[in-house]
């Protein structure tokens, strides 16, 4: 059974930086399609940012895109989301999520995503 820990939320002024972390384990995460979603109060989950199984090829949401940084470290079998230059409106729940195979049509759908964290907080301030 696949589990996921995330950790390195916090409270960060609009402009800083956050890393994120999801530990794997039961597989190895490079095995695993991995992806994070967010979600606000009285929203929806939404995507933010996948990688690949393998090469590790990495989608974005366009509201984060050039912001936000998705990679793999396979020695720690951990995924990381780095985050810059935030903005309050990136404060959310963030979740580490994870599937078995990659596919360009679903890829930002969180039902077909099989795994997932507990989540993290982040909150950006004005």
């Amino acid at each position: 059974q696949v589990q996921l820990a995330e950790s390195g939320g916090g409270l960060v002024q609009a402009g800083g930086s956050l890393r994120l972390s999801c530990a794997v384990s039961g597989r190895t995460a490079n095995s695993l399609v991995m992806g994070w979603f967010r979600q606000a109060p009285g929203k929806e989950r939404e995507f933010v940012a996948t990688i690949s199984i393998g090469i590790g090829i990495t989608y974005y949401a366009d509201s984060v895109k050039g912001r936000f940084t998705i990679s793999r470290d396979n020695a720690k079998n951990t995924v990381y989301l780095q985050m810059n230059s935030l903005k309050p409106e990136d404060t959310a729940v963030y979740y580490c999520a994870a599937r078995t195979y990659f596919s360009t049509s679903s890829y930002a759908k969180s039902e077909f995503y099989d795994f997932w964290g507990q989540g993290t907080q982040v909150t950006v301030s004005s």
